[in-house]
């Protein structure tokens, strides 16, 4: 199906498992190489799946989570939401794409960027940024397909037994 016709919603309660298997079969398949592979091992579809039941019924959650499926299945998703860095007051942020790597290449992440920077612009958002993990050079070229421009800035994101370092993507949405 064409990206510009593939149906992009908002998740709900009942997507957890879906966006559960997307997200950790995506981590595993893009971070290969990346991060360490007994990470990416003990990513749990159950846990995930469990902490998206918690965060989409979470009511005062300040994020968006939309998702793009194919034949009832979730295929991919992404969440926005105002920036949470506090150098960035007013702006956007694109919180993260992610796509099952059976659904990589066919439009679902077009859709979801499109659809994420409507939403942002639609909220009064000038400029949004993301993060992309470094050395992740397919996702870095695919934000730069679409107008999303490293700006030199980094960070790095301690989480347990592991360092990510990452590197800012902007893009101007009006």
């Amino acid at each position: 199906m064409p990206a510009d016709r593939m149906p992009v919603r908002n998740a709900t309660v009942a997507d957890a498992h879906g966006l559960a298997v997307v997200h950790v079969r995506s981590w595993q398949a893009a971070y290969r190489g990346l991060m360490p592979q007994e990470v990416l091992d003990a990513l749990s579809i159950a846990e995930r799946e469990a902490n998206w039941a918690r965060f989409m019924a979470d009511s005062e959650r300040s994020s968006r989570t939309l998702v793009v499926e194919r034949d009832n299945e979730i295929v991919g998703w992404a969440g926005y939401g105002a920036a949470r860095d506090d150098d960035a007051p007013g702006t956007g942020e694109l919180w993260g794409i992610y796509a099952h790597p059976a659904a990589w290449s066919t439009g679902v992440g077009h859709a979801l960027v499109t659809a994420v920077e409507a939403a942002l612009r639609a909220e009064g958002h000038e400029v949004a940024y993301l993060w992309v993990l470094a050395g992740n050079d397919r996702a870095a070229a695919f934000y730069e397909r679409h107008g999303w421009a490293s700006d030199g800035g980094t960070k790095i994101d301690e989480r347990p037994g592991l360092t990510l370092h990452e590197r800012r993507h902007v893009k101007r949405l009006v």
